[in-house]
């Protein structure tokens, strides 16, 4: 195992202190560092960016090629921490518990994290598993001067973490799984514009991410998780082919055929997209198609029947009809004010 002592004072120096260890490359763009390693010990990347609301945001994707245990002293940078694996796995225990004592942080679950000022935290990182995970930190009293102007929106539980700015509690939550992330995490690896634009796309996804960590543990405390019999892989199941409906938004998708292709019933399939999306089968398809539809008419040359044609609609009123529902005016005059633009 490959120990990695960190005591560092903010995100930027805890990646320094991995890279003596670890080897590989830090570059700097657009304000994102990236150490790329690729040697015997680790083959992947390790990014972050930090934001002057107090957060930062700190991402791996990256196969180690020996199991690693980074060992982090608390005394000088103590956040919290917001974990989600998109990938793989990874693990945590605090410097008082045994090693038999680490605690997996799976694939998909949502993880919130801080010691006490002084303490020790461990993070495990498998053998020959690729990780791509996120772990947004959360300097508490720079966050509270600047965004936490809402606590009474929080359980009380978590709201007296971020209150606890002198750093004298351990929290630990472990809590379901949540795929919403999984979607916003994926937007966040595909952003692709340059300088401050991208640093602000960044940004605003990040705030997405903590804010959806934290709403869902506000649900969870409150016993308001969302009860479902489904497993985890057919949670997975229903979120790829969610993604195949968006990649072939024209096909003519049947409950009927996605059970057959999928191998689950169709009221599971209901009770997932429920789950994942708030919406049922024929909903979820239906405000796919208009959302390409609006993209579309803003961004290219077909006219308004073309558009309708293109996404599967048969019906060019009733395809007006839901446009203007779900968006407040008409195909027609849509395209109309994007052409005045």
């Amino acid at each position: 195992m490959i120990k990695i002592h960190v005591d560092a004072q903010d995100t930027a120096e805890s990646v320094k202190q991995l890279q003596k260890v670890l080897g590989g490359t830090l570059t700097e763009k657009w304000g994102q560092h990236t150490l790329t390693v690729s040697n015997e010990k680790a083959e992947g990347s390790i990014r972050f960016i930090t934001f002057d609301w107090g957060v930062s945001l700190l991402e791996y994707d990256i196969t180690f090629m020996d199991e690693v245990l980074i060992v982090v002293d608390t005394s000088n940078y103590n956040p919290i921490n917001f974990y989600y694996c998109l990938e793989g796995y990874c693990g945590h225990k605090f410097g008082y518990e045994s090693d038999e004592q680490i605690k997996i942080m799976e694939q998909f679950q949502s993880v919130i994290l801080t010691n006490r000022d002084g303490g020790i935290s461990d993070r495990y990182f498998p053998k020959d598993v690729k990780v791509v995970a996120s772990v947004i930190q959360v300097r508490r009293k720079p966050f509270l001067r600047k965004r936490l102007n809402q606590g009474e929106e929080l359980n009380k539980q978590l709201y007296n973490v971020f209150l606890d700015t002198d750093h004298e509690k351990v929290f630990a939550y472990y809590g379901s799984y949540n795929l919403k992330i999984a979607d916003v995490m994926a937007a966040l690896q595909k952003v692709k514009a340059k300088g401050m634009i991208r640093v602000m796309q960044i940004e605003g996804l990040v705030y997405q991410i903590l804010s959806m960590h934290m709403i869902q543990h506000n649900k969870e405390v409150l016993d308001k998780r969302p009860q479902t019999s489904l497993l985890k892989r057919e949670l997975k199941t229903i979120r790829s082919f969610a993604k195949k409906i968006e990649k072939h938004i024209a096909q003519d998708f049947s409950l009927e055929e996605i059970s057959a292709e999928t191998g689950l019933t169709q009221a599971k399939l209901q009770e997932g997209f429920k789950l994942l999306y708030n919406k049922t089968v024929t909903e979820y398809i239906r405000n796919a198609r208009l959302e390409v539809a609006r993209d579309l008419i803003a961004n290219s040359e077909l006219n308004i029947s073309e558009v309708v044609y293109s996404i599967g609609f048969t019906s060019r009123s009733y395809f007006s009809k839901i446009f203007k529902e779900k968006f407040g005016i008409s195909p027609s005059e849509f395209k109309s004010s994007k052409k005045s633009a």
